[in-house]
């Protein structure tokens, strides 16, 4: 436990001294992580709504007019199931469509209480085998007069898969070159640490200090430059999104029908992940550092 607190209390002694130089490794790792923090919150939100809409990714959704009497309803239901293509049909009145919105919208499903009149149509669900059957169900509902429009997933679902994977492999290449750039910025933190405790360290060496017993106050600087620089980055990507939460995640609830990630729930993984990566990145900066200087 001594050597711990040693080397706590030499590496927060070297940071202090190389201040120019630890403020640019904080900064190079925390805009790193706050550009990662950036992609990874659009990409599971992302996600988010892919999973909403994957839900109804094989159904036709017919929403009927106001006005369209219960005979022209049961002969849309007959005739929808003699589409080729077609493997089942139902009715959903508006009241159950306004519940299975509100438990879509989970916690936040007490906003559409405020709205008065349910303003969601009664609507024909029409499972379907394939986008050609499901051409098939859009063309027929243009022929009926008690149809107002029509909506269909599957084209939204492919477009969102596509976008999810090149933000995948944009997080990807940009995270290496900034985990690159992040790492050789510690490096060279530590490398000047390591000039100016030059003619100490030989010293140590000579009395027969162990290579770890040196190592321990750098490598512990390192991994601090990281620790701190991941907790601003999560703080600051906690602030900005639960502001952005709360001045648009209502109005994108209600043209989407699918909510935004909780900030806290972002924040909780944003966190782990940024730890992880801190870490990582301090001590891989001071490892580097330490064997090319102390002959590791």
């Amino acid at each position: 436990m001594s050597r711990l607190f040693y080397n706590i209390k030499q590496a927060l002694t070297q940071i202090g001294r190389n201040k120019g130089m630890s403020l640019a490794s904080f900064f190079a790792i925390t805009a790193m992580m706050l550009i990662l923090g950036l992609f990874f919150t659009i990409s599971v939100n992302v996600n988010l709504f892919s999973e909403v809409v994957k839900q109804d990714y094989d159904t036709v959704e017919l929403y009927l007019k106001d006005n369209v009497t219960a005979d022209q309803t049961t002969k849309i239901l007959t005739e929808a199931r003699k589409l080729s293509g077609v493997t089942s049909v139902s009715y959903r009145t508006k009241e159950q469509a306004l519940k299975i919105m509100k438990e879509r919208w989970g916690e936040s499903g007490y906003l559409l209480d405020s709205l008065g009149d349910n303003p969601l149509p009664n609507s024909i669900l029409v499972k379907v085998d394939g986008v050609k059957a499901a051409d098939r169900v859009s063309r027929y509902a243009t022929t009926q007069s008690g149809i107002e429009s029509t909506k269909y997933y599957k084209e939204t679902v492919d477009k969102l898969n596509r976008i999810t994977r090149y933000l995948q492999i944009g997080i990807t290449v940009i995270m290496l070159f900034l985990v690159i750039v992040s790492v050789v910025v510690v490096s060279n933190t530590i490398k000047l640490t390591v000039f100016a405790r030059a003619k100490e360290i030989s010293i140590m060496k000579y009395i027969g200090a162990t290579n770890w017993f040196i190592r321990g106050p750098f490598l512990v600087e390192g991994i601090l430059i990281g620790v701190i620089s991941s907790l601003i980055s999560v703080a600051i990507s906690y602030m900005i999104y639960a502001r952005v939460v709360a001045s648009i995640g209502t109005r994108l609830m209600t043209m989407l029908s699918s909510p935004l990630v909780s900030a806290s729930y972002l924040t909780s993984n944003l966190t782990i992940i940024f730890l992880a990566m801190g870490v990582g990145i301090g001590a891989c900066g001071s490892i580097i550092s330490m064997r090319k200087f102390l002959d590791a």
